[in-house]
Protein backbone atom coordinates (compact mmCIF):
# COMPACT_ATOMS: atom_id res chain seq x y z
CA UNK A 1 0.00 0.00 0.00
CA UNK A 2 3.28 2.36 0.46
CA UNK A 3 3.23 2.38 -3.45
CA UNK A 4 -0.24 4.28 -3.81
CA UNK A 5 0.16 6.30 -1.23
CA UNK A 6 3.50 7.57 -2.72
CA UNK A 7 1.83 7.63 -5.74
CA UNK A 8 -1.43 9.83 -4.56
CA UNK A 9 0.86 12.05 -2.78
CA UNK A 10 2.70 12.82 -5.62
CA UNK A 11 0.07 13.26 -8.31
CA UNK A 12 -3.04 14.61 -6.04
CA UNK A 13 -2.06 18.16 -5.59
CA UNK A 14 -2.39 18.57 -9.42
CA UNK A 15 -5.89 18.26 -8.97
CA UNK A 16 -7.05 20.06 -5.64
CA UNK A 17 -4.22 22.95 -5.17
CA UNK A 18 -6.63 25.50 -6.11
CA UNK A 19 -9.25 24.48 -3.75
CA UNK A 20 -7.09 22.67 -1.18
CA UNK A 21 -10.10 19.97 -1.19
CA UNK A 22 -8.62 16.95 -0.85
CA UNK A 23 -11.79 14.89 -0.64
CA UNK A 24 -13.67 16.26 -2.72
CA UNK A 25 -10.83 15.92 -5.71
CA UNK A 26 -9.15 12.93 -4.62
CA UNK A 27 -10.91 10.47 -2.48
CA UNK A 28 -14.63 11.24 -3.29
CA UNK A 29 -16.57 7.83 -5.26
CA UNK A 30 -13.40 5.89 -4.75
CA UNK A 31 -13.98 2.53 -3.86
CA UNK A 32 -11.97 0.31 -1.53
CA UNK A 33 -12.33 -3.36 -1.68
CA UNK A 34 -11.32 -6.42 0.18
CA UNK A 35 -12.12 -9.89 -1.40
CA UNK A 36 -11.08 -13.96 -0.69
CA UNK A 37 -11.95 -16.30 -3.33
CA UNK A 38 -10.98 -20.02 -3.04
CA UNK A 39 -11.50 -23.75 -4.73
CA UNK A 40 -9.83 -27.10 -5.37
CA UNK A 41 -6.74 -27.32 -7.27
CA UNK A 42 -5.69 -30.31 -9.79
CA UNK A 43 -6.27 -33.86 -8.22
CA UNK A 44 -3.63 -35.41 -6.08
CA UNK A 45 -1.11 -37.82 -8.29
CA UNK A 46 -0.07 -41.34 -7.82
CA UNK A 47 4.16 -41.04 -8.60
CA UNK A 48 6.22 -44.79 -8.88
CA UNK A 49 9.93 -45.10 -8.62
CA UNK A 50 11.85 -47.88 -8.06
CA UNK A 51 15.09 -48.59 -5.36
CA UNK A 52 16.96 -51.21 -5.02
CA UNK A 53 14.71 -53.20 -7.16
CA UNK A 54 11.88 -52.34 -4.75
CA UNK A 55 8.37 -50.31 -6.19
CA UNK A 56 7.70 -47.36 -4.11
CA UNK A 57 4.89 -45.32 -4.61
CA UNK A 58 4.18 -41.73 -3.00
CA UNK A 59 1.14 -38.87 -3.36
CA UNK A 60 1.83 -36.15 -5.12
CA UNK A 61 -0.66 -33.73 -2.92
CA UNK A 62 -1.51 -29.86 -4.59
CA UNK A 63 -3.38 -27.51 -1.96
CA UNK A 64 -6.20 -25.97 -2.68
CA UNK A 65 -6.10 -22.86 -5.11
CA UNK A 66 -6.92 -19.45 -3.09
CA UNK A 67 -6.54 -15.79 -3.56
CA UNK A 68 -6.96 -12.67 -1.33
CA UNK A 69 -7.29 -9.16 -2.88
CA UNK A 70 -7.18 -5.77 -1.26
CA UNK A 71 -7.58 -2.34 -3.49
CA UNK A 72 -9.09 0.68 -3.92
CA UNK A 73 -10.32 2.20 -7.10
CA UNK A 74 -10.97 5.63 -8.38
CA UNK A 75 -11.50 5.24 -12.30
CA UNK A 76 -14.66 6.44 -13.96
CA UNK A 77 -15.78 3.23 -15.51
CA UNK A 78 -16.07 2.87 -20.00
CA UNK A 79 -19.44 2.02 -21.75
CA UNK A 80 -19.24 -1.12 -21.81
CA UNK A 81 -17.95 -1.67 -18.62
CA UNK A 82 -21.20 -2.21 -17.25
CA UNK A 83 -20.58 -3.86 -13.85
CA UNK A 84 -22.76 -7.14 -13.25
CA UNK A 85 -22.18 -7.80 -9.45
CA UNK A 86 -22.98 -5.27 -6.73
CA UNK A 87 -19.77 -5.32 -4.55
CA UNK A 88 -15.83 -6.16 -5.84
CA UNK A 89 -15.04 -9.36 -5.19
CA UNK A 90 -11.54 -8.98 -7.08
CA UNK A 91 -12.15 -11.34 -9.65
CA UNK A 92 -12.83 -8.76 -12.58
CA UNK A 93 -10.58 -7.91 -15.49
CA UNK A 94 -11.13 -4.32 -16.51
CA UNK A 95 -8.63 -4.02 -19.34
CA UNK A 96 -9.80 -0.07 -20.19
CA UNK A 97 -7.79 0.07 -16.61
CA UNK A 98 -4.73 -0.18 -18.83
CA UNK A 99 -5.53 2.26 -21.18
CA UNK A 100 -3.15 6.06 -21.10
CA UNK A 101 -6.41 8.25 -21.18
CA UNK A 102 -9.72 7.60 -18.78
CA UNK A 103 -13.16 7.74 -19.82
CA UNK A 104 -13.19 11.08 -18.65
CA UNK A 105 -10.21 14.25 -18.08
CA UNK A 106 -8.43 14.33 -14.17
CA UNK A 107 -7.64 12.42 -11.52
CA UNK A 108 -8.12 9.02 -11.16
CA UNK A 109 -6.29 5.95 -9.51
CA UNK A 110 -5.87 2.35 -8.68
CA UNK A 111 -4.28 0.13 -5.54
CA UNK A 112 -5.00 -3.72 -6.15
CA UNK A 113 -2.75 -6.13 -4.25
CA UNK A 114 -3.20 -10.11 -5.19
CA UNK A 115 -1.88 -13.20 -3.13
CA UNK A 116 -2.48 -15.48 -5.32
CA UNK A 117 -2.01 -19.64 -5.09
CA UNK A 118 -2.83 -21.50 -8.36
CA UNK A 119 -1.76 -25.15 -8.89
CA UNK A 120 0.49 -24.69 -5.42
CA UNK A 121 2.40 -22.12 -6.76
CA UNK A 122 2.64 -18.81 -5.11
CA UNK A 123 2.57 -15.11 -7.11
CA UNK A 124 1.66 -11.78 -5.53
CA UNK A 125 0.37 -9.68 -8.26
CA UNK A 126 0.50 -5.68 -7.73
CA UNK A 127 -0.80 -2.72 -9.68
CA UNK A 128 -0.75 0.58 -8.07
CA UNK A 129 -1.40 3.70 -10.51
CA UNK A 130 -1.98 7.44 -10.49
CA UNK A 131 -2.96 9.65 -13.41
CA UNK A 132 -3.50 13.13 -14.46
CA UNK A 133 -5.50 13.89 -18.13
CA UNK A 134 -5.70 17.50 -19.17
CA UNK A 135 -6.50 18.29 -22.43
CA UNK A 136 -2.79 19.32 -23.69
CA UNK A 137 -1.09 17.07 -21.09
CA UNK A 138 -1.15 13.68 -19.46
CA UNK A 139 1.23 12.39 -16.10
CA UNK A 140 1.11 8.77 -14.96
CA UNK A 141 3.03 7.10 -12.32
CA UNK A 142 2.41 3.10 -12.13
CA UNK A 143 3.94 0.40 -10.03
CA UNK A 144 3.80 -3.03 -11.59
CA UNK A 145 4.17 -6.45 -10.42
CA UNK A 146 2.57 -9.54 -12.13
CA UNK A 147 3.48 -12.89 -10.67
CA UNK A 148 3.01 -15.31 -13.40
CA UNK A 149 4.61 -12.82 -16.46
CA UNK A 150 7.88 -12.42 -13.29
CA UNK A 151 7.94 -9.14 -14.27
CA UNK A 152 8.44 -6.04 -11.62
CA UNK A 153 8.99 -2.40 -12.33
CA UNK A 154 7.93 1.76 -11.80
CA UNK A 155 6.82 3.41 -14.33
CA UNK A 156 6.59 7.50 -14.79
CA UNK A 157 5.66 9.14 -17.54
CA UNK A 158 4.82 12.90 -18.65
CA UNK A 159 3.67 13.12 -22.58
CA UNK A 160 2.30 15.99 -24.52
CA UNK A 161 -1.46 15.19 -25.82
CA UNK A 162 -3.23 16.56 -29.23
CA UNK A 163 -7.03 15.98 -29.30
CA UNK A 164 -8.19 14.60 -32.59
CA UNK A 165 -12.35 15.36 -32.45
CA UNK A 166 -13.77 13.81 -29.43
CA UNK A 167 -12.53 9.87 -30.06
CA UNK A 168 -8.66 10.31 -31.04
CA UNK A 169 -5.89 11.77 -29.09
CA UNK A 170 -2.17 11.08 -29.67
CA UNK A 171 0.40 11.62 -27.41
CA UNK A 172 4.27 12.08 -27.09
CA UNK A 173 6.76 12.70 -24.34
CA UNK A 174 9.00 10.88 -22.21
CA UNK A 175 9.24 7.83 -19.48
CA UNK A 176 11.76 6.43 -16.43
CA UNK A 177 11.56 3.08 -15.41
CA UNK A 178 13.12 1.78 -12.64
CA UNK A 179 13.60 -2.33 -12.57
CA UNK A 180 15.62 -4.87 -11.63
CA UNK A 181 18.44 -5.76 -14.19
CA UNK A 182 16.70 -7.83 -16.88
CA UNK A 183 18.94 -9.48 -19.49
CA UNK A 184 21.26 -10.37 -16.98
CA UNK A 185 22.11 -13.83 -16.62
CA UNK A 186 24.13 -15.27 -13.63
CA UNK A 187 24.29 -18.46 -15.03
CA UNK A 188 26.24 -17.19 -17.68
CA UNK A 189 29.32 -17.64 -15.86
CA UNK A 190 28.80 -21.72 -15.13
CA UNK A 191 28.35 -22.67 -18.61
CA UNK A 192 31.25 -25.04 -20.01
CA UNK A 193 32.38 -25.26 -23.37
CA UNK A 194 29.58 -27.24 -24.74
CA UNK A 195 27.12 -24.61 -23.36
CA UNK A 196 26.02 -26.76 -20.81
CA UNK A 197 25.52 -26.00 -16.94
CA UNK A 198 27.99 -26.88 -14.59
CA UNK A 199 25.53 -27.69 -12.39
CA UNK A 200 26.74 -30.41 -9.44
CA UNK A 201 29.73 -27.70 -9.08
CA UNK A 202 27.20 -24.89 -8.35
CA UNK A 203 24.78 -26.11 -6.18
CA UNK A 204 28.49 -28.14 -4.11
CA UNK A 205 29.24 -24.30 -4.09
CA UNK A 206 25.82 -23.36 -2.42
CA UNK A 207 26.35 -26.13 0.58
CA UNK A 208 24.78 -29.12 -1.17
CA UNK A 209 26.61 -32.33 -0.43
CA UNK A 210 26.57 -36.11 -2.04
CA UNK A 211 27.65 -39.42 -0.44
CA UNK A 212 29.23 -41.13 -3.64
CA UNK A 213 29.10 -44.41 -1.68
CA UNK A 214 25.21 -44.53 -1.29
CA UNK A 215 24.56 -41.51 -4.38
CA UNK A 216 22.51 -39.51 -1.81
CA UNK A 217 22.49 -35.39 -1.99
CA UNK A 218 22.02 -33.35 1.04
CA UNK A 219 20.73 -29.94 1.02
CA UNK A 220 23.22 -27.03 3.47
CA UNK A 221 21.09 -28.21 6.40
CA UNK A 222 22.11 -31.45 6.25
CA UNK A 223 18.70 -33.05 5.05
CA UNK A 224 18.77 -35.05 2.60
CA UNK A 225 17.04 -34.22 -0.81
CA UNK A 226 17.84 -37.19 -3.19
CA UNK A 227 18.65 -40.80 -3.13
CA UNK A 228 19.20 -41.22 -6.73
CA UNK A 229 20.80 -38.93 -9.57
CA UNK A 230 17.69 -39.20 -11.33
CA UNK A 231 15.90 -37.10 -8.55
CA UNK A 232 19.02 -34.56 -8.11
CA UNK A 233 18.68 -33.92 -11.70
CA UNK A 234 15.05 -33.27 -12.08
CA UNK A 235 13.86 -32.25 -9.37
CA UNK A 236 16.48 -30.34 -6.83
CA UNK A 237 18.98 -28.93 -9.33
CA UNK A 238 16.03 -27.13 -11.15
CA UNK A 239 15.16 -25.38 -7.24
CA UNK A 240 18.90 -25.23 -7.22
CA UNK A 241 19.36 -23.34 -9.81
CA UNK A 242 16.44 -20.94 -9.42
CA UNK A 243 17.29 -20.31 -5.83
CA UNK A 244 20.72 -19.31 -7.11
CA UNK A 245 19.34 -16.71 -9.99
CA UNK A 246 17.14 -15.21 -7.73
CA UNK A 247 19.65 -14.56 -5.33
CA UNK A 248 22.12 -12.84 -7.17
CA UNK A 249 19.54 -10.45 -9.07
CA UNK A 250 18.22 -9.59 -6.10
CA UNK A 251 22.39 -8.64 -4.73
CA UNK A 252 22.24 -5.90 -7.72
CA UNK A 253 20.71 -2.33 -7.76
CA UNK A 254 18.04 -1.88 -9.39
CA UNK A 255 18.49 0.03 -12.99
CA UNK A 256 17.13 3.61 -14.41
CA UNK A 257 16.16 3.67 -18.12
CA UNK A 258 14.87 6.44 -19.74
CA UNK A 259 12.91 6.04 -22.79
CA UNK A 260 11.08 7.97 -25.53
CA UNK A 261 7.54 7.33 -26.06
CA UNK A 262 4.57 7.75 -28.60
CA UNK A 263 0.80 6.05 -27.97
CA UNK A 264 -2.92 6.83 -28.73
CA UNK A 265 -6.33 6.08 -27.62
CA UNK A 266 -9.28 5.85 -29.07
CA UNK A 267 -12.72 5.24 -27.70
CA UNK A 268 -16.36 5.10 -29.88
CA UNK A 269 -19.35 4.17 -27.51
CA UNK A 270 -22.77 3.33 -28.65
CA UNK A 271 -25.58 0.63 -27.20
CA UNK A 272 -24.49 -1.30 -30.48
CA UNK A 273 -20.94 -1.06 -31.02
CA UNK A 274 -18.29 0.16 -29.51
CA UNK A 275 -14.65 0.04 -29.76
CA UNK A 276 -12.21 0.90 -27.18
CA UNK A 277 -8.14 0.79 -28.68
CA UNK A 278 -4.68 1.71 -26.94
CA UNK A 279 -0.79 1.55 -27.58
CA UNK A 280 2.45 2.96 -26.61
CA UNK A 281 5.74 2.38 -28.30
CA UNK A 282 9.15 3.21 -26.97
CA UNK A 283 11.60 3.01 -29.84
CA UNK A 284 14.57 4.87 -28.06
CA UNK A 285 16.21 4.52 -24.68
CA UNK A 286 18.87 6.33 -23.03
CA UNK A 287 22.43 3.95 -22.48
CA UNK A 288 23.29 4.99 -18.97
CA UNK A 289 26.26 3.62 -19.38
CA UNK A 290 25.77 1.06 -16.08
CA UNK A 291 27.23 -2.25 -16.08
CA UNK A 292 23.83 -4.24 -15.84
CA UNK A 293 21.99 -1.88 -18.18
CA UNK A 294 19.68 -3.97 -20.64
CA UNK A 295 21.60 -2.47 -23.46
CA UNK A 296 24.58 -4.70 -22.23
CA UNK A 297 22.44 -7.68 -22.90
CA UNK A 298 20.85 -6.89 -26.26
CA UNK A 299 22.68 -7.27 -29.77
CA UNK A 300 21.99 -3.91 -30.22
CA UNK A 301 21.72 -0.53 -28.79
CA UNK A 302 18.30 0.07 -29.41
CA UNK A 303 15.34 -2.07 -28.69
CA UNK A 304 11.28 -1.62 -29.02
CA UNK A 305 9.39 -1.79 -25.66
CA UNK A 306 5.45 -1.91 -26.46
CA UNK A 307 1.87 -2.17 -25.27
CA UNK A 308 -1.29 -2.40 -26.55
CA UNK A 309 -4.96 -3.07 -25.95
CA UNK A 310 -8.50 -3.55 -27.30
CA UNK A 311 -11.54 -3.91 -26.61
CA UNK A 312 -14.53 -4.57 -28.63
CA UNK A 313 -18.11 -5.57 -29.27
CA UNK A 314 -20.93 -5.07 -31.52
CA UNK A 315 -24.81 -6.55 -31.68
CA UNK A 316 -25.06 -7.88 -35.09
CA UNK A 317 -28.77 -9.04 -34.96
CA UNK A 318 -31.48 -8.28 -32.10
CA UNK A 319 -30.05 -12.21 -31.44
CA UNK A 320 -26.18 -12.09 -32.22
CA UNK A 321 -23.16 -10.38 -30.59
CA UNK A 322 -19.79 -10.63 -30.94
CA UNK A 323 -16.95 -9.30 -28.97
CA UNK A 324 -13.15 -9.38 -28.74
CA UNK A 325 -10.87 -7.84 -25.91
CA UNK A 326 -7.52 -7.97 -24.55
CA UNK A 327 -4.08 -6.34 -23.99
CA UNK A 328 -0.25 -7.35 -25.05
CA UNK A 329 2.92 -6.25 -23.43
CA UNK A 330 6.64 -6.33 -24.44
CA UNK A 331 9.35 -4.74 -22.05
CA UNK A 332 12.32 -5.51 -22.04
CA UNK A 333 11.46 -9.06 -24.04
CA UNK A 334 9.40 -10.05 -21.41
CA UNK A 335 5.64 -10.62 -22.45
CA UNK A 336 2.61 -10.50 -20.81
CA UNK A 337 -0.46 -10.54 -22.02
CA UNK A 338 -4.48 -11.88 -21.71
CA UNK A 339 -7.68 -11.66 -23.94
CA UNK A 340 -10.70 -13.15 -24.05
CA UNK A 341 -13.14 -13.84 -27.50
CA UNK A 342 -16.95 -14.58 -28.30
CA UNK A 343 -20.05 -14.76 -28.84
CA UNK A 344 -23.69 -14.54 -27.14
CA UNK A 345 -26.62 -16.00 -29.38
CA UNK A 346 -30.07 -15.05 -27.45
CA UNK A 347 -33.18 -17.20 -28.25
CA UNK A 348 -36.30 -14.90 -29.10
Amino acid sequence: MKHVIALILALAPLTCFAQGDFYKKVLRRATFYAAANGGNSVSDQDIYSVSTGSLLTDVVETPFDYSLTLGVRKIARFGYENRANIFYDGTEKTYGDAATVGKYDGFEFLAEADWRRQQGKNFLDQDYFARYVADNWVVKAEYLQDGFADVRYFEASERGRLKIGKKLSLNAGVVQRISEPYGYDPLQEWLLDNNQIHYTALALEQGYTADVTTGEFFSPDGTMVANDQAVWEQVVIPQVLDDYVSEKRSELESQWLYSAVVGFDFYHYEKDFWLHSWGNVMPYHLDTGDEYSYHNFVNSSQWVDLGFGLVFGTKLTKSLGVFAEGKYNRYWNREWHDFSVGLNYILL
